[in-house]
């Protein structure tokens, strides 16, 4: 068995027999034990009463992060002409049409967001098996096949973020970085959590919102009150 270094074994000491906290209580331990020689990200799973399986218990949705995630946002745009233009403009990354799809297929994805607009989604249809693992395939439910690429660019840039039920019923994203304020963090965290109870499927039987646990990069998890971080 290997063996676990200083900083590992302090914050699972930190951490240990401390369980449905509150979102700040939460909050202020993951920033006290993120001690990476980087700025780890705060991320959130939240188990789901779901499965999504099921068309009718399927959540999707997004969300924008009050503070922002901390993160830059590589975005990619198919688009032509005028709407290409516009979306360089906005501050894409990427854009292009068929000579971006020949490179995606290539394997090579070097973005982190992938918007089009619908004239194009032809193009995009035929990487349905590369983006789609991958929770990048452009999709009107989320803004991101649209006319007003310029709009979705910024709102990707400025901290939406999207969020998707996997196989297991857990949704999971990042929700801004350890060195942020812990009020800060806390306001992200609730938007999120917001944001998945309101998505809601109609197919949901029993409870909805299990479990919620929090975490930075490196440090360990720790549970959250569902009760309290929805009622606060």
């Amino acid at each position: 068995m290997a063996k676990l270094g200083k900083r590992i074994r302090a914050a699972r000491e930190a951490f240990a027999g401390k369980e449905n906290l509150t979102v700040e209580e939460a909050v202020s331990l993951i920033k006290a034990n993120s001690n990476a020689k980087f700025d780890e990200t705060v991320e959130i799973a939240m188990s789901l009463g779901i499965d999504p399986r099921h068309a009718d218990q399927m959540v999707r949705g997004v969300v924008g992060l009050p503070n922002g995630t901390g993160k830059d946002v590589r975005v990619a745009v198919f688009a032509r002409g005028p709407k290409a233009d516009e979306a360089k403009e906005a501050g894409a990354d990427i854009v292009g049409a068929e000579d971006l799809m020949e490179t995606v297929q290539s394997g090579k994805i070097e973005f982190d967001r992938c918007i089009a607009t619908p004239d194009m989604m032809p193009v995009v249809g035929r990487l349905g098996k590369v983006l789609g693992p991958r929770n990048l395939m452009p999709n009107p439910k989320v803004g991101t096949v649209t006319m007003d690429v310029a709009a979705a660019v910024k709102a990707a840039k400025g901290g939406e973020v999207q969020f998707k039920a996997e196989k297991g019923g857990v949704v999971h994203a990042g929700v801004g970085k350890a060195s942020f304020d812990e009020a800060k963090l806390v306001e992200n965290i609730r938007a999120f959590i917001g944001a998945v109870a309101k998505a809601k499927p109609t197919g949901a039987k029993g409870a909805y919102l299990k479990q919620i646990a929090l975490s930075s990069t490196m440090g360990p998890g720790v549970t959250v009150s569902v009760d309290k971080a929805v009622s606060e």
